[in-house]
């Protein structure tokens, strides 16, 4: 079955900065899941990048995030922090809600977070470097918190343009991280 993408709201639009309500039985997750798959699909067509998003990012404020990561899909309902390693790095974010704009940030090297899954039963997910920073990034996004607010200093913004025409490298060489 054909699932048509969503709109992706965009920087300025308040509603990004709702927190976003838990989801309760696994089956009210199912039919946003598969707007934010097909949401992501689309994005990544047009855009030629993309790995996650959360549900606030297509107008629903749910505690939900679907990631597509190394050929794994993730369907994460109501994802928590376990843990968040002291160590941390620096790289260049990006966000579906503004494309066009890189940010500096700083995030943890490595998390662990639970979360429901689509069985109901609770899972457990660790994941290090770019991995870590794209969790962290979407459960930002559950909290009403962007990229832009994590920006190390007023320094620590580049248009993609700007940056791809500054630090050519190719894609998947530490360059950034995209969504």
């Amino acid at each position: 079955m054909f699932m048509p993408a969503r709109r992706i709201l965009q920087l300025g639009d308040p509603l990004l900065r709702t927190v976003s309500r838990p989801v309760g039985a696994p089956e009210e997750a199912s039919g946003t899941f598969e707007d934010l798959r097909a949401t992501l699909h689309e994005f990544r067509r047009t855009h030629g990048f993309g790995r996650g998003i959360s549900a606030i990012q297509i107008g629903e404020p749910k505690r939900l995030i679907y990631l597509e990561l190394e050929g794994r899909a993730y369907r994460l309902r109501n994802p928590e922090f376990e843990f968040r390693s002291a160590e941390a790095f620096r790289l260049w974010d990006d966000c579906f809600s503004f494309p066009n704009l890189l940010v500096h940030v700083e995030r943890a090297a490595a998390v662990r977070i639970r979360y429901g899954g689509e069985d109901g039963a609770v899972h457990r997910l660790e994941a290090e470097g770019g991995f870590s920073e794209l969790l962290q990034h979407e459960m930002d996004h559950l909290d009403g918190v962007l990229a832009i607010d994590r920006a190390i200093d007023r320094n620590s913004f580049c248009t993609r343009e700007e940056y791809e025409r500054t630090r050519p490298q190719p894609v998947g060489a530490g360059r950034h991280q995209s969504k």
